[in-house]
């Protein structure tokens, strides 16, 4: 059984007891969080698709942990002008564990 639900923006595609990266959620490690914008959904061989979200479907975790991303370098240079500036980033993530996917 899996669906794909879309969490902040995003589209996963998740099973039962698997943990996701989703974009920063609101809410305290350790607090349960249900995502109802299902898109599709697979049991027992049958696919339901929705138009565009599938009535009733829910999708429910856990918030394990507030975790950052791999730094990505941005780097900028102009030749022969003497202009070079580097830059960093690190996306922040949470840690959601899937309990439960309710058709």
């Amino acid at each position: 059984m899996y669906a794909i639900v879309n969490i902040a923006g995003k589209q996963f595609k998740v099973t039962k007891d698997q943990f996701v990266y989703a974009p920063k959620l609101a809410g305290l490690t350790g607090a349960s969080v249900e995502f109802d914008q299902v898109l599709l959904a697979e049991a027992n061989g049958t696919v339901s698709v929705g138009a565009p979200l599938l009535a009733g479907a829910k999708v429910s975790g856990k918030i394990l942990d507030h975790v950052k991303g791999d730094k990505v370098i941005i780097f900028k240079k102009k030749r022969r002008k003497g202009y070079k500036k580097k830059n960093g980033h690190r996306q922040d993530f949470t840690k959601v564990m899937i309990e439960s996917i309710t058709l």
